[in-house]
């Protein structure tokens, strides 16, 4: 059976990214540069949210189903790496998952969201993912099988979108997790939502929002 990878990711604004584009002085404040940046997206969009290359992640966490040599299924869950590794360490991470199983992506708005961050993310910081990206022209025994069904097309599958397939690519019917969780009698969100991310990482809660990231991908 091929492995399912379920993924979700935080983040916190680039506050080292908005200080080398729009300058500011070093007296301010991460605090500050990160308010600065959502006082002009609400001036200009109604709200805060940071576009996404300038959305810094700062937990992966992820479900792994795969089967053991003799076929029995396992399950991982968990957050990648250690609360000490940096931005670039989670991603990497990330793409070795990918690189070492081949595995069925699964997300709530990864499409949206997840993935193009860790495209933008991986970008900054020079992060090489053949496996990731392959579309056919590799030299994998089945590199070819990409060109068909790969992570990065719109219609492809091996990254499945829960919540556009649910919608039917729909942006209208878009349902959100923390609800439909719920009403399927899971969880749901415990503790924090991503509004509180922010904060709680200036608080030094790094703990916190993983275990809040891993409850997000076991609701998916």
């Amino acid at each position: 059976m091929t492995p399912v990878l379920v993924f979700d990711i935080e983040t916190i604004p680039d506050v080292d990214g908005l200080r080398r584009l729009h300058d500011h002085p070093d007296s301010m404040t991460d605090a500050e540069v990160a308010e600065h940046a959502f006082a002009a997206r609400r001036e200009k969009n109604g709200t805060d949210f940071l576009p996404h290359y300038l959305q810094r992640i700062a937990a992966i966490s992820c479900v792994l189903r795969r089967n053991q040599r003799d076929g029995t299924p396992v399950f991982h869950v968990g957050s990648l790496g250690t609360l000490e590794d940096g931005e670039a360490v989670l991603i990497q991470k990330f793409y070795d998952l990918v690189a070492r199983y081949s595995p069925q992506m699964v997300s709530w708005n990864g499409g949206g969201f997840d993935l193009p961050v860790l495209h933008y993310r991986g970008l900054v910081h020079g992060i090489v993912a053949p496996r990731y990206w392959e579309m056919g022209e590799g030299s994998e025994s089945d590199s070819r099988e990409f060109k068909w069904n790969n992570y990065i097309s719109r219609y492809h599958m091996r990254h499945l979108d829960l919540m556009d397939l649910l919608a039917l690519y729909q942006p209208r019917a878009s349902a959100p997790l923390d609800d439909l969780a719920k009403l399927c009698g899971f969880p749901g969100k415990m503790g924090m939502d991503g509004s509180k991310v922010w904060q709680a990482y200036q608080d030094g809660q790094l703990a916190a929002i993983r275990d809040y990231c891993e409850t997000d991908v076991v609701n998916t």
